[in-house]
């Protein structure tokens, strides 16, 4: 592909490029940012544009990373560096500010890319040329304070005259304030005593005393009742500090104009400053623009081939995100297969959106903006972008909108190469449906034969046919629900779509009978075609939403095979933790065992040193199995394993339980009952008293106690013992 790129306005003005562009220049912080953003065309050529794409997107990745960019924001020095290039000028106070604050602000920045160019190796190396130094800033702080005020230091000369001032106006105000007593005394000043005339302290003397105060008149009150006067006193040192003030002001213009002649030889570098800072400011807006919409970078690939995923035209999302509207997704892809793909559908259901979307994230993506799709996307460069989108009927032209688009057909055919995109709104339109469809279609085979990428728009069924026919052509259609006849907003590619002309009008109240003589009288095979084509839609529909059904099912599956995975991950960590404790008990178990011979040992020799011996070295064993924990790890292990025993309690406890009932069970289990027999020892069920048989009588047995006997039934009687 050749590397120069060439946009017409015509398609900039078509796709509404301009608007994305005011959007963009809103995120904007400083002026030339702005007018900058509102130049931008598509790059020219691909490294540039590359370059552009990368800036921004790693401009992106920092709202989400740790190391924020710093901020940029700063007041133009374009006139500054205007006065710069004129010789024997100077530059105010105000201005040597702004110079400090733009070398301070693009320090800040190159030295972050710097120190942070694992995380921004673009910005790096946009902005490695570029000098860091203190020096400017250095030397402006030496004479120029934070108030915008030559410093007295600033050199020695000033430093002597505004010393000089100081002490002038010392003597000025005390000789005022005797003047003002003397006079306050004579009862010649006014009420208010004194007020401030051209920045000078005045007397207010009363209108009939004006003659009684010597010095210099100042003006008057209004009502012409007070007379402001300067004090003669006072006269003499006004004098001499308006000549030391003018001697102040030509040593500030010196120092300025010294300091201006030492940052001219920085002009270059302070373009750069404000160069950089601009370029940042655009990138910025570009990345705050893309967040804005979940932009992103789709991959750029050499050949040629654009497949864009859940795309969103960005004008239209931001404006329903406003309204709090949904915006339904697209997916298209044009590849060497599928060139030209080939949209049809009814009005109203977003064929033309589709197209300008398509052409928008393109023209956007190549002035280096991210657009919002899919992560998955991917797109080519196209050196051409040719439109043809909406009614241009020319007025001042005095050109029909079909002679218009004729027009705009001769162009595309000049222009229109392997390299190009077009994209085409109600292709053929304007002339007699049979006439127009025949031209549309001989165009569309020259595109087709020129090897060109485009889409087109529109409701000609010979179009539709032909993209049938064609190898690398695709028919495409917008999604209709067969039964409400509502659009679904969703693009379906393989398949040619119903206008479905007649079900909209019958919904539309238009009477039956008049939509069936419409029917006759057009030609029947071209009915046959669309109702065709429309019970196909129906059919694709019925298969979709089979499809869905059938990934909702997969995605359930899905869903219970995860929930058993992490059932098993459970019990697999559950049976870990009991392991751990069984071998932590065994291991007491084991020590308690060696601490009882231990103590056996010293039970039988009473040797205490070696005991202590034996059990240092025991504990010394222990520790060295010891892995050393913080406090913190201790005091979570501890609670941890404290989780784990009740855990283990409670199951144990159960177990337990059961085991105590079945237990009870087994007890309480009849046991067969011996044949009693006279001479047997026997007693009664829960008695103590032990008597032996005398006799037996049907169920009943004579029981013999010694002291008495008794009568009692065989089956209240225990064996004791048999004779």
């Amino acid at each position: 592909m050749p590397s120069m790129i060439d946009i017409s306005h015509k398609t900039l003005k078509d796709l509404e490029f301009s608007a994305v562009l005011n959007q963009v220049s809103d995120y904007c912080i400083t002026q030339l940012g702005k007018e900058k953003v509102l130049d931008i065309i598509p790059y020219q050529d691909k490294k540039t544009l590359l370059l552009s794409l990368h800036l921004t997107d790693e401009y992106l990745s920092s709202f989400i990373n740790n190391n924020r960019i710093p901020n940029h924001g700063f007041d133009t020095i374009s006139k500054e560096l205007q006065l710069l290039q004129i010789e024997n000028t100077y530059l105010e106070t105000s201005s040597l500010q702004k110079i400090t604050a733009i070398s301070l602000t693009s320090n800040d920045l190159l030295k972050f890319f710097k120190n942070f160019d694992e995380y921004y190796p673009n910005l790096r190396s946009f902005t490695s040329h570029i000098e860091i130094t203190s020096q400017l800033i250095n030397s402006i702080d030496e004479i120029v304070d934070r108030f915008g005020d030559v410093k007295d230091n600033a050199s020695l000369l000033l430093s002597e005259i505004r010393k000089s001032i100081n002490k002038i106006k010392g003597k000025i105000n005390s000789s005022f304030i005797s003047a003002l007593n003397n006079y306050h005394r004579l009862d010649y000043l006014d009420d208010i005593r004194e007020s401030v005339v051209d920045n000078k302290r005045v007397l207010a003397v009363k209108a009939m005393y004006r003659r009684k105060v010597k010095g210099a008149i100042m003006g008057g009150s209004k009502t012409g009742s007070i007379i402001y006067i300067e004090p003669e006193v006072t006269l003499k040192y006004s004098r001499e500090l308006n000549n030391l003030q003018y001697e102040e002001g030509e040593e500030v213009v010196r120092i300025l104009k010294k300091i201006t002649d030492f940052i001219r030889s920085y002009g270059s570098l302070l373009q750069n400053y404000q160069s950089l800072l601009t370029t940042i400011d655009v990138v910025s807006a570009k990345a705050k623009y893309a967040k804005s919409m979940s932009g992103c970078l789709p991959e750029i690939v050499d050949k040629q081939e654009m497949y864009l995923r859940d795309a969103l035209h960005p004008l239209l999302y931001l404006t329903n995100l406003e309204n709090k509207k949904k915006t339904f997704p697209q997916t298209i892809g044009l590849s060497f297969e599928h060139r030209i793909v080939v949209i049809s559908g009814p009005n109203a259901g977003g064929k033309s959106i589709t197209l300008k979307t398509v052409g928008l994230l393109q023209l956007m993506l190549q002035s280096g903006m991210l657009i919002p799709v899919h992560e998955g996307s991917k797109v080519c460069l196209f050196n051409q972008i040719l439109t043809d989108i909406g009614d241009n009927q020319s007025i001042e032209n005095h050109l029909s909108t079909y002679s218009y688009r004729l027009k705009q057909m001769n162009y595309f055919l000049k222009k229109c190469d392997k390299n190009t995109l077009f994209l085409i709104d109600e292709f053929g339109t304007g002339s007699d449906p049979e006439l127009g469809g025949a031209l549309a279609e001989t165009f569309l085979e020259v595109f087709y034969d020129r090897k060109a990428f485009g889409i087109i728009t529109t409701h000609y069924s010979n179009l539709k046919l032909l993209a049938n026919e064609k190898k690398f052509m695709i028919n495409a259609n917008m999604l209709f629900d067969e039964y409400s006849l509502e659009p679904k907003y969703q693009l379906a590619l393989g398949q040619a779509g119903s206008s479905f002309t007649f079900e909209v009008a019958q919904k539309n109240g238009i009477p039956f009978s008049l939509i069936n003589k419409s029917k006759k009288k057009i030609v029947r095979s071209k009915v046959r075609f669309d109702a065709t084509i429309a019970k196909l839609q129906k059919e694709r529909s019925k298969l979709e939403k089979t499809g869905l059904s059938l990934k909702l099912n997969e995605k359930k599956k899905m869903a219970e095979a995860d929930k058993l995975e992490a059932i098993n991950l459970k019990i697999k960590k559950k049976l870990e933790s009991y392991q751990e404790l069984y071998d932590s008990n065994q291991r007491l178990i084991y020590l308690g065992q060696k601490v009882n011979d231990l103590s056996e040992k010293y039970f039988d020799n009473k040797r205490k040193r070696e005991l202590m011996s034996e059990l240092f070295k025991l504990v010394q064993i222990e520790n060295s199995k010891r892995v050393k924990l913080t406090q913190k790890e201790r005091q979570a292990k501890k609670v941890e394993d404290k989780k784990f025993e009740k855990e283990i309690t409670q199951k144990v406890n159960v177990i337990r339980n059961n085991k105590k009932a079945a237990k009870k069970k087994l007890k309480f289990v009849p046991k067969p009952k011996p044949i009693l027999k006279v001479g047997d020892r026997v007693r009664i069920e829960d008695g103590r008293a032990v008597g032996s048989i005398d006799k037996i009588e049907k169920n009943k047995a004579i029981v013999n106690y010694g002291a008495f006997t008794t009568n009692i039934n065989l089956n209240r009687l225990e064996l004791v013992s048999g004779k």
